[in-house]
């Protein structure tokens, strides 16, 4: 691997010194050396990091802090990593773990433990684990593809009392066991992602067809009953399970329950569906019907941001 291929596989690696040069020229421009457009050195951190955050974060670590030294104080601190949102950078050549490991865990030190929305993907036990004991103020956890356990789930649910929006879809290693400590102890959770991946992707050839397996969706019904959002893409639960969750979620009104082909919409089902403000049906598919595309079925936004973590 070429240097520079390296430096942005790992991302906070030094630039090179043409970038370096490049950027000290440009300092007098932006008036932080003390030039007449502007003294921007002069700003308070908070108030720069309003403007550094609307910058992808990959370049907030690796371009910004090299302008001056007060903004490299900016980038540094706490208040411009509030959201640490990593997943497209995680998914950029499809990093490898240890490296999305370090990038979240640089990420949460600069906050100093204030972030308040974490994106990223493929994250193992540890980093989850370290996640949760940074969480204090953690309202929002989307992680979908880690490789995180039902075991440290049941360790460390406790401490993302404070979650409102989760996505663990294709989490493949949480089962109904994670997935019931999660309902037991993130009481303020109004959306949840937990969408599955389509049986194609393990038998592409073939139509695969799944047993009904309703345990996922009375678990939700049953422990989740806050929800507001929730998304079950290619779920294998079937009439029962989807009936409880519509029964006990009172809250929900917004369903999104394509690709689970068990469920066949009998009796009041349908109806009940129809009441929701946004309901996705089994055999919706986004892809053929660009008209379905315009409503968000999801109900939360996500950010496409790309970022990085930084080598502290």
């Amino acid at each position: 691997m070429a240097k520079g291929e390296q430096q942005r596989e790992n991302f906070g690696g030094r630039r090179s010194a043409a970038a370096s040069r490049e950027m000290g020229s440009n300092k007098k421009k932006v008036g932080c050396g003390g030039g007449e457009e502007g003294r921007w050195e002069g700003l308070n951190p908070e108030v720069l990091a309003q403007i550094f955050v609307r910058i992808e974060a990959e370049e907030r670590v690796n371009t910004v802090g090299l302008v001056c030294r007060s903004w490299l104080e900016a980038v540094a601190g706490p208040y411009c990593w509030t959201d640490i949102d990593i997943e497209q950078w995680c998914r950029r050549s499809n990093r490898p773990p240890h490296l999305v490991d370090s990038a979240v865990r640089k990420l949460v030190r600069r906050s100093k433990c204030t972030f308040t929305r974490l994106s990223a993907y493929k994250l193992s036990d540890s980093a989850f684990s370290f996640i949760a004991n940074c969480a204090r103020y953690l309202k929002v956890l989307q992680i979908p593809m880690s490789e995180v356990t039902d075991k440290m789930v049941e360790k460390h649910a406790g401490s993302l009392v404070n979650i409102t929006v989760l996505d663990i879809s294709y989490c493949l290693k949480i089962t109904c066991k994670g997935l019931t400590y999660f309902g037991k102890n993130c009481k303020s959770l109004i959306h949840l992602k937990r969408n599955m991946p389509p049986p194609e992707w393990e038998n592409p050839t073939q139509v695969v067809t799944f047993k009904i397996d309703d345990s996922e969706a009375m678990i939700i019904a049953d422990t989740m009953t806050g929800l507001r959002h929730l998304q079950l893409g290619f779920g294998r639960f079937g009439d029962h399970g989807l009936d409880s969750i519509l029964t006990k979620c009172k809250e929900l009104t917004h369903l999104d329950i394509q690709g689970c082909w068990n469920v066949e919409m009998e009796g009041e089902l349908e109806d009940k569906c129809k009441r929701l403000a946004v309901f996705k049906s089994p055999w919706l598919d986004d892809y053929e019907d660009e008209g379905s595309s315009e409503t968000d079925g999801s109900g939360a936004d996500t950010s496409d941001q790309s970022s990085s973590s930084d080598s502290d």
